[in-house]
């Protein structure tokens, strides 16, 4: 019994559900017919439920349904009784009963009139606001702005009064743009003191608040007493207050909301209940202006920006027009000293093309510099000459400074000599434009150095004869066999003993120097090393050391050089006795050789390595400006250094021509007071590149 009681409450249940539901509710039998209805869904079908009992329901649904897969929430067509189409959305339920289904139906008829009403409201507002931006947008003048903002809400709103109320730093605030029916008085240009907008209404509206105010004398309203009196003025029954927010920045890095003012609508006539479209139409308009505010301000900072560079172009345009017309004038005054130089003058642009020529082309060369210019150099000299001068060319464009002598046959018909240098044009990022070319006659110079060499040459020869016998005599006398002498005759001897030595020391190195520079001797180069080189010199040298009270030390090592063993001795023995002469008694000079580290990793040098020999001392030192001029003929730190030490001024002069002739380089570095050091390279002698020698 207990049974049958819970399923008849279970079935009144059911039955009160199917019954009162706001949904319609259609159940179906196994060939889809209407079997029971409940009341929403004869009101759904537009019939009774007699009409419906029996019928088929694919003759109402657009549909078929599958209830081997049934569906929830599925939208489509419902044809009702009287033919009238419904949305519906339908959920299928199978098997709530044997051989019997349920089919539960919603009418979304009145939600989609609901929705599109919305849309429309929607679209009218989206419209409005664009043609109102679109307004406001077409002037750049902010007042002429603010005033289409007024003027365009006051007639969409269609609104007693419309004003843009600007709020001022110290509370005060006045209306700055007004569009008012003829009716009201216009409050526009009046100045308002701070108790009529509180700080605390302020600081409400700068977070953003809207305030819409039906009838500002309701209790509700919440509108104090006093500016209900104030509003009486003005006759204001209603209003609208949208804040006018900017974005600006509060403090390093940080931006946040400023209030700026406000966008206020007055109902005058009778009160008014401001719609949410409204609402929401003012408060994107005020955004607007917002934008317009910050847009203004940036305008006028543009303005004042473009009016400072403006100024700032004119005065480089000023001076750059003045110095294009000193640069003229440079160019010309430029043009006219190369022109009237007695040298050939040219740029070469990276491609090989003559870019400009000075008028010594003409002259020398009967080539027209108009002619010869954006023209390359083969078509300009020919083939053969620029074969010859094609290698010094790429070494210019590889950014190296060439200079080498050449003979050429001029438009005077004779063959003149010519110092060639050419001078790379580099730019930022060692971009290589050209060069510059630079070609002087050197033609009376070498004729001079010929005739001063065969003059030296002339003279050294005369010399040697006379002075061999001269110091062979005094050889003799001093050996006595000839008859004894006074002390101040052996003194008188000694001097002339010693001074003719050094003339025909000097004799033999002037020879030497001419012979190396005319190219009269030819270096024997082999495999040396240089240990057994420094040791050499180190025992020739030794005696004249201890003479001097030198000691001598050299650092042992395994390097091989390619050279003249005989002409590097000579090197290193004329280093280590100037280092002798200059150096105070008890002090050491020291040999060293060392990989040269700067040449070996220049690009240059990549095929050959380089040996630096060094000869230091602890002299008085050398200045700095003296460094370079050392290596030339009769060049000495001092005058007096020949009559104190007995220097001719050639050694490191012939030092210099022996080293450049085995490809390498000589130079010295000094400290005042701590000594100087000689150096010099030579090419490392590799087993690979040349022949093996056994050294054993």
């Amino acid at each position: 019994m207990a049974g049958v009681k819970k399923t008849t409450t279970k079935k009144s249940l059911f039955k009160a559900v199917f019954q009162n539901s706001t949904v319609a509710i259609a159940i179906l039998d196994s060939k889809d017919r209407i079997v029971e209805v409940n009341p929403a869904a004869c009101k759904l079908f537009g019939a009774g439920k007699k009409k419906l009992m029996g019928k088929s329901i694919e003759k109402f649904l657009k549909s078929s349904l599958d209830w081997q897969n049934p569906q929830e929430r599925v939208e489509t067509q419902l044809k009702e009784y009287q033919g009238e189409l419904k949305t519906v959305e339908y959920s299928q339920v199978k098997d709530v009963s044997s051989q019997h289904n349920l089919l539960v139906l919603r009418d979304l008829t009145d939600f989609q009139r609901q929705t599109a009403a919305e849309l429309d409201l929607y679209y009218q507002r989206v419209e409005l606001f664009a043609e109102v931006t679109l307004k406001i947008r077409q002037s750049l003048q902010l007042h002429e702005i603010l005033q289409t903002a007024v003027t365009e809400v006051q007639r969409i709103l269609q609104a007693d009064r419309v004003l843009i109320y600007q709020v001022f730093d110290n509370g005060t605030g006045m209306p700055i743009k007004e569009a008012v029916l003829p009716d009201f008085k216009p409050i526009i240009g009046i100045e308002f003191p701070e108790e009529v907008f509180p700080a605390d209404y302020r600081q409400l509206y700068t977070k953003g608040r809207v305030r819409a105010i039906t009838d500002v004398r309701a209790k509700n309203a919440d509108v104090a007493e006093c500016l209900i009196e104030f509003m009486d003025q003005w006759q204001i029954k209603s209003k609208l207050v949208v804040p006018i927010l900017q974005n600006v920045q509060i403090d390093q890095g940080i931006k946040g909301d400023r209030l700026w003012g406000l966008l206020i609508a007055h109902q005058c006539q009778a009160i008014r209940d401001w719609t949410e479209f409204e609402q929401e139409l003012m408060q994107q308009l005020a955004d607007q202006i917002g934008i317009a505010l910050l847009q203004s301000k940036l305008l006028a900072n543009l303005e004042g920006l473009v009016a400072e560079r403006t100024a700032k172009l004119r005065q480089e345009i000023n001076v750059r027009t003045k110095a294009e017309v000193a640069l003229r004038h440079s160019e010309e005054q430029l043009r006219l000293i190369a022109n009237g130089l007695p040298v050939l003058i040219a740029y070469v642009d990276c491609h090989q093309h003559y870019r400009f020529n000075n008028q010594a082309y003409q002259t020398w060369l009967a080539l027209d510099p108009e002619e010869i210019c954006d023209r390359h150099l083969a078509e300009v000299h020919g083939d053969d000459e620029y074969q010859q001068i094609s290698p010094y060319v790429a070494k210019a464009l590889e950014g190296e400074t060439v200079t080498y002598e050449r003979d050429l046959a001029l438009q005077d018909g004779c063959v003149h000599s010519l110092s060639v240098t050419y001078i790379p044009h580099i730019q930022q990022q060692n971009m290589i434009q050209g060069f510059f070319a630079l070609t002087s006659d050197i033609s009376d110079r070498k004729a001079i150095e010929r005739m001063k060499d065969e003059f030296i040459s002339v003279v050294s020869h005369e010399l040697r004869t006379p002075l061999t016998s001269i110091h062979s005599s005094l050889k003799i006398l001093a050996t006595g066999k000839l008859g004894s002498l006074s002390s101040q005759g052996e003194r008188m001897l000694k001097i002339a003993d010693e001074q003719t030595e050094r003339l025909v020391h000097l004799v033999n190195n002037v020879l030497d120097l001419q012979r190396i520079q005319s190219g009269k001797i030819t270096m024997n180069k082999q495999a040396c090393k240089a240990r057994d080189l420094m040791v050499e010199t180190v025992q020739a040298m030794k005696t004249f050391a201890q003479e001097q009270g030198i000691r001598l030390s050299f650092k042992p090592n395994e390097f091989v050089v390619w050279a003249d063993r005989d002409y590097i001795i000579q090197t290193l023995t004329n280093l280590v006795s100037n280092a002798i002469k200059f150096s105070p008694s008890n002090s050491t000079v020291i040999l060293s050789a060392a990989i040269d580290s700067q040449n070996n990793s220049d690009s240059k040098h990549q095929s050959i390595s380089y040996i630096t020999f060094a000869v230091q001392d602890r002299g008085q030192g050398i200045p700095q400006d003296r460094l370079e001029t050392i290596f030339e003929r009769f060049q000495q730190v001092d005058s007096s250094d020949s009559r104190k030490k007995g220097g001719t001024g050639l050694g490191l002069a012939i030092c210099r021509q022996i080293v450049e002739g085995h490809g390498g380089q000589i130079w010295a570095e000094s400290c005042f007071e701590q000594g100087s050091t000689f150096y010099f390279t030579l090419p490392e002698h590799k087993a690979s590149n040349q022949q093996s020698i056994n050294f054993s």
